[in-house]
């Protein structure tokens, strides 16, 4: 028998019905959580990280980078969909050539997360925590107010990273190196508001 609460939740196929009518968010344990757009510096930094790494990645066929909206389906029945600002999966998991028409049901290697100015630094943590609770080996935590980033393992080492520093992809993207001031620019004086 189907209770109430059971017959409302919803599935990764309800949510992707209703991305194509204008409704945008995560299903967690089937329940959807609407997101909200993010805003131009979020938009800008997640542009910076997706050509860095993207050029890094695919000039090495290491695997498939894929940004905001692609989703990733981490639990079935009830349904959970993440949607990370940027992920990467290795073409061990995904190979360069898959067609995947809906949700990716494969964990990725690296997750990042830009934090939104309404987000909690505890959230972005239990968000990063969440991720390597399901598998991903590598997770970056970008803070633009206070223009760290903090990176996250699954052994429980946890770093943060000033603009002086330099993010490392570690064993999960080789060779791969960004400096931490060049995701957020020359630091700018607040736009005038109108």
């Amino acid at each position: 028998m189907t209770t109430t609460t059971e017959a409302m939740l919803l599935t990764a196929d309800d949510l992707l019905r209703l991305y194509g009518e204008g409704v945008r968010g995560e299903l967690i344990r089937g329940v959807l959580c609407e997101t909200m757009p993010t805003g131009h510096e979020h938009g800008k930094i997640v542009t910076k990280l997706v050509i860095r790494l993207g050029n890094f990645v695919e000039h090495r066929e290491l695997g498939t980078l894929v940004a905001s909206d692609s989703g990733v389906w981490l639990e079935h029945e009830p349904d959970t969909v993440r949607e990370p600002d940027v992920a990467f999966t290795s073409a061990e998991k995904i190979p360069m050539d898959a067609r995947i028409t809906g949700y990716a049901d494969v964990v990725p290697d690296l997750v990042v997360e830009v934090a939104s100015p309404s987000d909690s630094r505890r959230e972005v943590h239990d968000k990063a925590l969440m991720w390597l609770s399901h598998g991903v080996r590598l997770v970056w935590v970008v803070h633009p107010e206070t223009r760290t980033v903090d990176v996250y393992r699954p052994d429980g080492d946890t770093a943060t990273l000033g603009e002086q520093d330099s993010l490392d992809g570690l064993d999960v993207v080789p060779g791969f190196a960004c400096a931490v001031g060049a995701l957020f620019g020359p630091q700018a004086a607040e736009e005038p508001r109108s």
